[in-house]
């Protein structure tokens, strides 16, 4: 059996996606290219590697052990890149980094600016993900660093401060909610709501803390960024769950209220997480300590 790299890679990104479709746009495949590759790999090995449904794909046992394997090959070959690198121009190293919706959209963009000037010649391959999920992939090797909500269980990985916000409630000036000092997200959920794409994870975050209220969130609206759902705030369209840095910066140019959320989970510490006990390629760790404070 022959696998090549893109082979791997291609794998590795539809397991993490769950879905061949996904996976495919990850691995920068058109859809017929990757159902292609991933059937001539099972036909290589004599057994399927993947369990469709329709909700999906999910490794056979066949494929956990590709995947292990996938990952541990594909983390070689960039030690290789990185390792060559010096004898080379151009590109010399891609990190992985995963970050949650309020990493990502509030304090990454200045962050990385500041790495990607300093390091011209690495690249960052950068995806939004729960920050359930960024632990389990960055113990799996599928990512090199991780930003999560400090309040997540990282098991044994190693982590680092990174920064430090809160969730709050935007409103128009004269909703119920206005007048208000803090409130519970249970009561918020009485009104109609301006969120962000089903895909992003800060909404299937605030999607499960409605279920577990036993409520449905009232979606009148959803968007692809945080200026975006206070823009749609002022126009009355409903309130909004944003970080307390966007609610300030918004504020200064729009008509908003500004109101607490009382909840614990509210509070957002985020941490970076590597690996324990594992040593990071150079341009990782340089990574990881320009991020840090």
């Amino acid at each position: 059996m022959r696998f090549d790299l893109t082979d791997l890679r291609l794998f590795c990104d539809v397991a993490d996606a769950g879905s061949i479709t996904a996976g495919a746009t990850r691995s920068a495949l058109a859809l017929a290219a990757a159902s292609t590759r991933i059937r001539g790999m099972e036909e290589a090995l004599g057994a399927p590697l993947l369990i469709r449904s329709r909700q999906g794909v999910t490794p056979t046992e066949a494929g956990r052990t590709l995947l292990k394997h996938a990952r541990a090959m594909l983390a070689q070959s960039a030690q290789l890149r990185e390792d060559l690198s010096a004898f080379a121009g151009g590109v010399s190293g891609e990190v992985r980094l995963l970050a949650n919706t309020n990493a990502l959209t509030e304090f990454l963009p200045e962050a990385l600016s500041s790495f990607l000037a300093a390091h011209p010649h690495v690249s960052v391959d950068l995806e939004e993900r729960l920050s359930d999920e960024i632990v389990g992939l960055v113990a799996e090797g599928a990512a090199d660093v991780g930003i999560v909500a400090g309040t997540v269980n990282v098991g044994a990985l190693a982590t680092y401060p990174f920064r430090s916000d809160r969730f709050v409630v935007v409103a128009p000036v004269d909703h119920p909610l206005a007048g208000r000092p803090s409130v519970r997200f249970a009561d918020v959920l009485d009104y109609d709501l301006v969120g962000l794409d089903r895909a992003a994870s800060l909404q299937r975050f605030l999607a499960g803390k409605a279920s577990r209220e036993g409520r449905p969130l009232r979606l009148r609206v959803q968007l692809r960024s945080f200026d975006a759902v206070c823009r749609m705030v002022e126009c009355g369209v409903g309130v909004g769950v944003v970080p307390a840095t966007t609610a300030a910066r918004a504020a200064k140019t729009m008509a908003l209220a500004i109101v607490d959320l009382s909840d614990d989970w509210a509070i957002r510490e985020l941490a970076i997480v590597v690996r324990a006990g594992e040593a990071l390629r150079p341009y990782a760790q340089a990574l990881v300590e320009s991020l840090r404070p």
